[in-house]
């Protein structure tokens, strides 16, 4: 096999992101691309670079996963989380899981100590304390601005729609899924993709992020994909693996990737955003949202960008 340049990329979420996150969404995901790119250099796999990413980027408050999740109607914190390689297309994920810092840590033990792909509830964090994930006290996990977003969501009773759609909602409110895609030099490939949901979710909620082909989707005879966005939408149009197939039809990345947001809006009326590798080391993001942070390093290179048409570039 021919050497690939390699490429790690990640998102923070796509919605009316409000300005006073601007600065923050931009550095946290940077922060992130550049996490996964020195795992990589430092001889990591594509796994390990999808998940350190991640790891990055729940651990930054400013992202609605992990440290910084969004509530549920009854004031708790459900987090979801996948991570799937693309040389066996295994992957491991998790559903509604509580009190953990971590989810995609969890995503990946499921993929690689057990035989399934999705734990959910209660059996997934029975599951990540028999391997040795410490439980946190689900306090860290929330921010002020989760505690308001709800407060606002009760008071104002807004849908869920508003955080999606073209337009600015007057309140901003949140929903950053968090996401990665990487290829390595040797075409070997890998998604990860992490939530907190969305504000005011009825409990026991799962959105679309541990879905495979729907958060996330990974096949190294393509490439790998992760999504972000109204969950119930991209579950339906079956997002990630939709933008993986056009790949597979002949289709570059970007023109997979608004092929696909098109026929996610056009057929369940869902607006959000994806980012994609290629086997072949090629890179694109797109979002149908008024905005998504996102980054990817290639060449030494760091490309990032927040609003429409937005591509900055600084040395790595």
């Amino acid at each position: 096999m021919s050497e690939v340049e390699p490429v790690v990329v990640v998102h923070g979420g796509a919605w009316a992101i409000p300005e006073n996150l601007w600065s923050e969404s931009l550095a946290g995901v940077k922060a992130a691309a550049r996490c996964g790119y020195k795992v990589l250099k430092d001889g990591g796999s594509a796994t390990d670079v999808a998940e350190a990413a991640v790891i990055s980027l729940e651990d930054c408050p400013v992202f609605d996963a992990g440290t910084g999740s969004v509530l549920t109607y009854d004031e708790q914190v459900e987090m979801d989380a996948i991570i799937m390689e693309g040389t066996t297309m295994k992957a491991g994920a998790v559903g509604a899981i509580r009190n953990v810092k971590n989810p995609v840590k969890v995503a990946r033990l499921v993929m690689e100590k057990t035989p399934h792909v999705l734990l959910v509830g209660e059996g997934a964090n029975k599951f990540a304390v028999e391997h040795g994930i410490q439980q946190v006290d689900p306090d860290t996990l929330i921010t002020p601005y989760a505690r308001e977003k709800l407060a606002k969501f009760k008071q104002y009773n807004k849908t869920v729609y508003s955080l999606f759609n073209k337009i600015d909602p007057v309140q901003g409110d949140g929903h950053d899924t968090v996401g990665c895609a990487v290829v390595d030099s040797t075409g070997r490939t890998a998604c990860a993709t992490s939530t907190g949901g969305i504000t005011a979710k009825m409990p026991g909620r799962v959105g679309d992020s541990p879905i495979v082909g729907a958060g996330g989707y990974a096949d190294d005879m393509v490439g790998a994909v992760s999504t972000t966005g109204h969950g119930e939408a991209i579950i339906r149009a079956c997002l990630a693996r939709h933008v993986a197939a056009t790949m597979s039809a002949g289709k570059g990345v970007l023109p997979a990737l608004d092929e696909s947001l098109l026929y996610m809006e056009s057929r369940v009326n869902g607006f959000g955003g994806a980012i994609a590798v290629s086997c072949k080391g090629d890179v694109a993001t797109k979002f149908s949202t008024p905005r998504m942070a996102w980054a990817y390093v290639k060449e030494d290179k760091v490309h990032y960008g927040l609003h429409p048409g937005q591509h900055e570039i600084e040395d790595y």
